[in-house]
Formats: structure tokens, C-alpha cells, sequence
């Protein structure tokens, strides 16, 4: 079993930075490809970033040139650094990761969750 832990969440002003991290453990093997996804109160959860087995991109258009997401295999770990923050960013964000375990079955795992809020 292959659990995610996101971290890195908290309260910053409009224009800062944050940089959210998402820590695979258990019986991984590999962090094939991975996303990050957000829900504000009242809204649907929806894509932010992603990142195929392949290592390329796609973002939300609301999030284009601010976020980055990356993956970081040895460390099987996966980021999302976001710049000039907005309090319309304002959500929980959660990771999303597919890929192998030790027994090479495929996983498809959520994290809890980290509360970003945006606000001066």
C-alpha cells in the first residue's frame, strides 16, 4: 500500500510564495506520473498541475506561468511551487500519484490534503 503525505501548506500574503511538497511511503517503488488538485469551499475539486511518466506538464490556465510542478523519483516525492500567489488560489490542495509498488501493482493514491490560504 502507497500513501501520500502533502505538506507545506499555510497562510501567505497575496503575492508570496509557497512551495507544497507530497511525500510517497510504504510499498512504492515508483512515482510514475502524479497531480495536484484543489477544492475551495463551495466549489468542485479541480486539476492544478500535472506530470506524465514522461515528465511533461500541463497546468490550469488560471495557474499558467505561476505554478510549477515537479517530480523528484529518487526521493519519490512530488511538488508544486506557487509563486505570485492570489487569494482566488485560496483551497485544500491534494496530490494525486499512479505508479508501482514493490510488487509491481500498479496504485492510484490520494493525499489527505494541505489548507493554503491567501490572504493579507
Amino acid at each position: 500500500q502507497v500513501q501520500l503525505v502533502e505538506s507545506g501548506g499555510g497562510l501567505v500574503q497575496p503575492g508570496g510564495s509557497l512551495r507544497l511538497s507530497c511525500a510517497a511511503s510504504g510499498s512504492i517503488f515508483s512515482i510514475n506520473a502524479g497531480a495536484w488538485y484543489r477544492q475551495a469551499p463551495g466549489k468542485q475539486r479541480e486539476l492544478v498541475a500535472a506530470i506524465t511518466s514522461g515528465g511533461s506538464t500541463n497546468y490550469a490556465d488560471s495557474v499558467k506561468g505561476r505554478f510549477t510542478v515537479s517530480r523528484d523519483n529518487p526521493k519519490n516525492t512530488l511538488s508544486l511551487q506557487m509563486n505570485s500567489l492570489k487569494p482566488e488560489d485560496t483551497a485544500v490542495y491534494y496530490c494525486n500519484a499512479q505508479g508501482f509498488d514493490r510488487k509491481l501493482y500498479e496504485y492510484d493514491s490520494w493525499g489527505q490534503g494541505t489548507q493554503v490560504t491567501v490572504s493579507s
